[in-house]
């Protein structure tokens, strides 16, 4: 399979609203911010295209020049699941905190945060990582192998 383009700083600005979001939610104790991140995250993963924090950059931050495309040969499909991983995080969070039990649901909101920032500012995506070792052990679905 052949390799397509990823602009990395969609991806950037994607982490930077989801750590910036999640962190006023814990400063505000705002159950409902939480869930919304995790409803933007599951959707954008799941319609690529309707990617809320995505179409934020596209349509408002790199037309006004605000942030620029930074474009490298890439795989899309790790950092969907990243997302993905991050949504499921995030809603089991939500979930959490809605049934009183805030210890678990902060620590999962954070355990995200600190995930996102980890790419953010180390480029080091998690997600990615469990991505492709997923697909060196052979599991069915995760189908592409990392760029060399």
């Amino acid at each position: 399979m052949s390799t397509r383009k990823v602009d990395q700083s969609a991806l950037k600005v994607n982490q930077a609203f989801i750590i910036g979001l999640l962190v006023l939610a814990f400063l505000l104790d705002a159950v409902w911010l939480v869930a919304l991140v995790a409803v933007v995250m599951l959707v954008g993963t799941a319609v690529h295209s309707l990617g809320l924090f995505k179409r934020i950059y596209q349509h408002i931050l790199q037309p006004a020049g605000i942030v620029k495309p930074h474009v490298i040969e890439d795989n899309p499909e790790p950092h969907r699941f990243s997302q993905g991983l991050g949504g499921v995080f995030v809603a089991l969070a939500t979930l959490a905190l809605l049934a009183g039990l805030p210890a678990v649901g902060w620590a999962l909101v954070w355990l995200v945060v600190i995930l996102a920032g980890l790419n953010l500012f180390l480029g080091f995506c998690a997600g990615c990582f469990m991505y492709y070792q997923l697909h060196k052990l052979g599991v069915p679905g995760f189908r592409v192998s990392p760029i060399r």
